[in-house]
């Protein structure tokens, strides 16, 4: 048995169905299982690890529902940096399409370094390049990263089959046949998929968005899908540009369009969902949002609409997106920005603190039906974040999570908890050697770029 005894916590905010606050208390684990929340008077095992928590407040990890881990290696790109949405697509596709193996894992190794130290316990990623000629074991090497670092991970298996020859936005280099999709998407299922509480890692079919792939590959991937029992995931509603797109090909608005695929319920969630109507908003049935707020301001496209769907009982989570479209993969900041760019559209009827937390904790594991996490409460998962307010930085705040999400000078976490397992100590990831891995990952990376530039710098 594995025990751990979080002793002398300020205060946990457990998020649970009774939005339970608790004061002066402490968390006991086992075998990555919280066990009991509250005061602790039983002398521990001896082999039981204590940690003080004296003055350190206590919620659940972060849940991040949307990323692009690879994209970690294509930040600050100077001839894509400032594009919106499509035209910004187009360029980095000539360089997306050098990735290989090991790029996608030092990608994800750097990415998920990046959520883990900023209080991220749980990610979903949406990996859907796979260019000509690379094997097909881009995804499992996500995995075998996220199991060295040891964070809970949802692999999304992305998909692209409709290129640019064929109407599409992205270049036939990174399309692939709808037979190759299906195939490896069972293949990443029966392989990985872990249905158990607390599984570490699971799979969901996700393929790209309306202007990728094709109507018969969205009904196919939902057929297999369900058959299989994982989740569906895919972009809408991101731009008017894929707003156009969708009316000029389908005659239909995007949601429409993924009504008419039978692309909704609690078993899809959508990232970004910016230009829903409230028509829409009532026809979610249960689908998910992963609203990504330092995407959307970077590629201007637009602003979702955030307090109309949590005060409708949407399910609500909350997304770092693509490094290369957001710059850094920090869910704290990502927390701050979610409430300042909310208050910046409803003013002081605006999300509070608490609810936006909320949202990137329980939110964020309800969009990926998970009901073993993003509560602190016996029987969930030790997926537990830590924070120590006593800096200069927060003094004088009067309310402990307006401090957390809108003052402080790092983003760090005092500690991130996965499994009931200590992943990162203020801001050091306790697995791996980040400098190092870092180091290689930046080399890699600029190889890379270099090698694109080289053969394509002229069409961008």
């Amino acid at each position: 048995m594995n025990a751990l005894l979080l002793k002398n916590i300020k205060t946990v905010y457990t998020f649970n169905d009774h939005e339970d606050i608790v004061a002066h208390a402490d968390i006991y684990i086992e075998d990555g299982v919280i066990q009991s929340v509250g005061e602790w008077p039983a002398m521990p095992d001896p082999a039981c690890t204590v940690i003080d928590c004296t003055g350190l407040i206590a919620l659940p990890g972060f849940v991040n529902t949307h990323h692009h881990l690879y994209q970690t290696l294509f930040r600050g790109i100077p001839e894509v940096q400032e594009k919106p949405l499509f035209p910004w697509l187009k360029g980095l596709y000539q360089f997306w399409q050098f990735i290989s193996e090991d790029a996608v894992y030092y990608g994800a190794m750097v990415g998920l370094s990046e959520l883990q130290r900023t209080g991220c316990t749980c990610t979903a990623d949406h990996h859907y390049v796979f260019p000509a000629g690379q094997p097909d074991t881009l995804i499992d090497a996500e995995i075998r990263a996220a199991e060295e670092i040891g964070i809970r991970f949802h692999a999304t298996r992305g998909s692209m089959s409709l290129g640019v020859d064929d109407g599409g936005l992205p270049p036939m280099s990174v399309v692939q046949s709808e037979e190759a999709i299906l195939s490896d998407s069972k293949r990443l299922i029966d392989l990985y998929h872990d249905k158990n509480p607390y599984a570490m890692t699971r799979i969901a079919l996700a393929p790209c968005s309306p202007f990728s792939v094709t109507p018969e590959l969205m009904k196919e991937t939902a057929k297999l899908a369900r058959k299989s029992g994982v989740m569906l995931h895919t972009h809408l509603a991101e731009t008017l540009d894929e707003e156009a797109f969708c009316l000029n090909k389908f005659g239909l608005r995007p949601f429409a369009y993924m009504e008419s695929l039978g692309w909704v319920g609690e078993d899809v969630w959508f990232a970004h969902g910016i230009h829903l109507s409230d028509d829409e908003i009532s026809r979610l049935s249960g689908s998910g949002i992963a609203h990504c707020p330092s995407s959307n301001m970077k590629l201007g496209s637009g602003i979702c609409r955030t307090s109309e769907l949590f005060r409708q009982g949407a399910r609500l989570g909350l997304a770092v997106d693509g490094s290369a479209s957001n710059d850094g993969s920090s869910m704290l900041e990502e927390v701050r920005r979610m409430y300042l760019l909310n208050h910046l559209k409803y003013g002081s009827t605006g999300l509070s603190a608490y609810d936006c937390l909320k949202i990137a904790t329980r939110g964020g594991a309800d969009v990926l039906n998970r009901t073993d996490i993003g509560r602190l409460e016996t029987g969930k998962a030790a997926d537990i974040i830590l924070f120590d307010l006593a800096d200069i930085a927060f003094a004088g705040c009067h309310d402990p999570l307006v401090g957390l999400v809108s003052m402080g000078n790092t983003s760090f976490t005092k500690m991130t908890i996965v499994n009931g397992v200590v992943t990162s100590r203020d801001g050091q990831v306790t697995a791996i050697d980040t400098r190092a891995v870092g180091e290689t990952a930046h080399a890699l990376a600029a190889s890379l770029v270099e090698k694109a530039r080289k053969r394509y710098v002229e069409r961008l």
